[in-house]
């Protein structure tokens, strides 16, 4: 069983060494570029990435110092990270700079995490822009190409690291939180890839297709470490050429004949409304047997979406599936069960309970006043989920709390920071700041903590708020933030919503855009908003992790609609 060859191995570089060098190994798609298709077998690769660990040692980096690798997202990158491995110097993947990320909030991010880390040596991308060099903390930077040393270096003696021994440092999402490095040891991360093949029947003829950031653990973890680790072949290519021709992806699939894709929730709706049906010719998604939600929450609208999109084109119902998984816990805490049929467990719930003290009511799914909840599935092997009161009370089923996990690929802390360690992992539990409930052994995941919003002393969600804005065609998926704003003289929040239009010209239907969601606001959830503002596209800060940033956006909207906010 593949599962019983990777917990024989002691570290990742067992897994390496391991590898038949003629295996296909990585496809990266390269537009516009000669060759379109990038393609390496795993001596290749090995190959590659022997001429990263020639440079780290001929730059004197030292086992576990660390390098940071600032990179588009090629062969190349995934080589820089495995040559670090070879040497046992730490790597770390930091976000490259795209048209989606905030310049002033991308020099802050990558100031901070190249002095927190204390970087020995950060690799620049070749192409990456000279002007934001200068906020790198770091006393040597470098720019470099293996495939043009790739045969020209002699080959480098492998380090042999210790199971506790520092592998690797990821970064939990936000666009400034990246100071929060995740540090994963070989036996953590190894531990984590054992009870994930278990849990997602991991077969030696699988195979992966990515266009998720390889800063991200869903990218990192998911679709890297783990075909590097199962030898399994990986067809990718970077998230910007996905999000300007995303039927690209889908071409990828049909090509490569992929089996398995994890992706966050707003990929469903937006390759459903953004792919046409006349480019959808010649697509044959019949190989893929499970494409996995990890969004928090999970929703069932947008995978019924991409379903009733794509089902035409081979794509199975059976194939959609279900993951809560982190950062702080190498990768997944759960999983939907593969096996089923019936896809992921899914709930429905009065949702004049949702937000309330006490347990959720559950009704029929026909219930005018049923609202739906899509389970995350049950927990890994030797993963433990507890839902919790602000007390650290234990919850019973159907109740909501805070989500608290303990397993054996749990982090041990923040790198170098343990002011947010300390809140984060008390008696060896971790505090996620995630809201969910439990039905029987299955998980559901609300939101964050912090995201929360209180209007009459009732929770609601940003979430399902959002996805009603979504809803009308004239506003991009995945480009809507809701928050709360406290208002003194009401003693309670008030609602704003934020609507990012899918086309310049829909600006102007923005009265009509405005009514219709707060029409439907009003029906579905007996919530009047405050403020429903249409912006135009590219308006909504995104996260390094591609996620619409609240906080963030919020202050934005602030700074350009002052007139809007309540006076205290």
């Amino acid at each position: 069983m593949l599962r019983d060859k990777l917990a024989s191995y002691k570290n990742l570089l067992d897994a390496l060494a391991a590898a038949q060098p003629e295996q296909p190994f990585a496809s990266m798609w390269l537009p516009n570029r000669e060759p379109e298709l990038q393609e390496v077998t795993f001596g290749e690769f090995l190959n590659l990435a022997n001429s990263y660990a020639w440079l780290y040692r001929e730059r004197g980096l030292k086992c576990q110092d660390t390098v940071v690798l600032v990179m588009n997202q090629s062969i190349a990158q995934m080589a820089a990270f495995a040559g670090a491995l070879l040497t046992g110097i730490v790597p770390t993947i930091l976000a490259y700079p795209t048209f989606k990320v905030d310049p002033q909030k991308y020099r802050s991010g990558l100031s901070g995490v190249t002095a927190n880390l204390k970087a020995a040596l950060v690799v620049l991308d070749p192409e990456f822009p000279e002007e934001l060099a200068q906020y790198v903390a770091s006393t040597q930077t470098v720019r470099f190409d293996p495939f043009e040393t790739g045969h020209e270096v002699p080959k480098i003696e492998w380090s042999t690291p210790q199971a506790h021994d520092v592998a690797f440092i990821q970064h939990s999402a936000g666009t400034t939180g990246l100071q929060k490095g995740v540090a994963l040891s070989h036996g953590a991360v190894l531990t984590q890839l054992v009870h994930l093949a278990d849990a997602i029947k991991l077969q030696p003829s699988d195979r992966i297709a990515s266009w998720l950031p390889l800063y991200h653990d869903m990218g990192l973890i998911a679709c890297f470490i783990l075909p590097l680790v199962a030898h399994l072949p990986v067809a990718m290519e970077s998230p910007t050429d996905w999000v300007l021709w995303p039927v690209s992806f889908l071409k990828l699939v049909t090509t490569h004949r992929s089996t398995i894709c994890w992706w966050p929730n707003f990929t469903y709706q937006f390759m459903a409304r953004r792919v046409r049906e006349e480019d959808r010719e010649g697509l044959d998604l019949s190989s893929l047997r499970a494409v996995i939600n990890c969004s928090e929450p999970v929703r069932a609208q947008s995978m019924d979406e991409f379903h009733r999109a794509y089902q035409a084109y081979g794509f199975s119902r059976a194939a959609l599936h279900s993951s809560y998984a982190m950062a702080e816990n190498t990768f997944a805490v759960t999983q939907s069960v593969i096996d089923s049929q019936t896809g992921p467990l899914t709930v429905y719930v009065d949702r004049e309970t949702v937000g309330l003290p006490g347990a959720l009511t559950t009704v029929a799914a026909d219930d005018p006043r049923a609202q739906s909840f899509v389970s995350s599935g049950p927990c890994l092997e030797e993963n433990q989920v507890r839902i919790v009161d602000d007390n650290g009370q234990d919850l019973p089923e159907k109740v909501v709390g805070e989500i608290l996990i303990q397993s054996d690929s749990l982090f041990s802390g923040y790198y170098n920071r343990p002011d947010l360690t300390a809140g984060a992992l008390r008696n060896g539990w971790y505090w996620t700041k995630d809201r969910g409930f439990k039905v029987g052994a299955d998980l559901f995941v609300l939101g964050r903590k912090d995201d929360l919003i209180i209007i009459g002393g009732k929770n609601i969600y940003p979430i399902d708020i959002e996805e009603i804005a979504w809803a009308d065609h004239r506003v991009r998926a995945g480009r809507a933030i809701a928050f709360g704003v406290d208002n003194a003289d009401l003693g309670t929040q008030e609602l704003f919503v934020v609507a990012e239009v899918l086309e310049e010209s829909y600006l102007a239907e923005g009265p009509d855009i405005q009514l219709n969601i707060r029409r439907s606001i009003v029906n579905e959830l007996g919530i009047a908003p405050r403020i429903v503002q249409v912006v135009p596209p590219k308006w909504i800060v995104k996260s390094t992790a591609g996620k619409p940033a609240r906080s963030s956006s919020r202050e934005k909207f602030f700074r350009e609609f002052a007139e809007f906010e309540p006076k205290r």
